[in-house]
């Protein structure tokens, strides 16, 4: 077997189990099993179960971040945006995430949020370090649409977004069902992302209640 396709089956069979297990629950030996190798292999392209989760990642987040960083610099340079104009930058990247896997979008969102649920800091020490201009911008971006929001409070509402957007495409092919089946609508994975950011800005923006954040 060729180093490259090795290496690529290791991925495909890593990923899978980690959107669908987590991180944490996920052994190297259900990986090299499902990818009909040995953990030798594995130790060879990626060294440590850390090494291959950041690879796995890195694969959307490589095609995800610059897209996005280029969205949020040409919105940054306009004179004023609204918070929906923020997450639209987030749309096309998004979407461009089926040139990876054909549910690229729900698998990218999934693995993400794995990472919280797991509590894997070196992760999120990874997106940090190296795309750290691309969530600078985001962030100045939301302070530009919404300059009256506290720092504490920007910091529950994005928290409480970035749960409803994860939960929202992990269950995308039961909510397209739904759609279908109780009102006649025919929604793909745009058409679903576009209904959820008016949701998204609107709770963002929402007037805070004395003492709740």
């Amino acid at each position: 077997m060729a180093k490259v396709e090795t290496k690529q089956k290791i991925l495909n069979s890593a990923e899978q189990l980690f959107a669908q297990a987590g991180f944490s629950d996920t052994s190297l030996r259900q990986i090299t099993a499902a990818a009909g190798v040995n953990l030798a292999s594995v130790n060879y392209h990626f060294g440590s179960k850390k090494d291959l989760i950041k690879a796995v990642m890195n694969r959307y987040l490589s095609v995800f971040m610059p897209n996005a960083d280029q969205a949020l610099v040409q919105l940054l340079a306009q004179p004023r945006c609204t918070v929906s104009e923020v997450f639209q930058c987030f749309v096309a990247p998004l979407l461009s995430l089926t040139s990876i896997h054909r549910q690229g979008p729900e698998i990218f969102l999934q693995l993400l949020g794995r990472g919280y649920i797991d509590n894997q800091g070196f992760l999120r020490w990874f997106i940090v370090n190296h795309y750290g201009q691309v969530l600078g911008h985001f962030s100045q971006a939301i302070h530009k649409a919404a300059p009256q929001l506290t720092k504490a409070q920007m910091f529950w509402r994005l928290h409480f977004t970035l749960g409803t957007v994860i939960f929202t495409m992990a269950s995308s092919e039961a909510l397209k069902a739904i759609a279908n089946n109780d009102f006649n609508e025919e929604i793909d994975v745009e058409g679903l992302v576009k209904r959820l950011i008016p949701y998204l800005a609107s709770g963002v923006t929402a007037e805070a209640l004395a003492g709740s954040d």
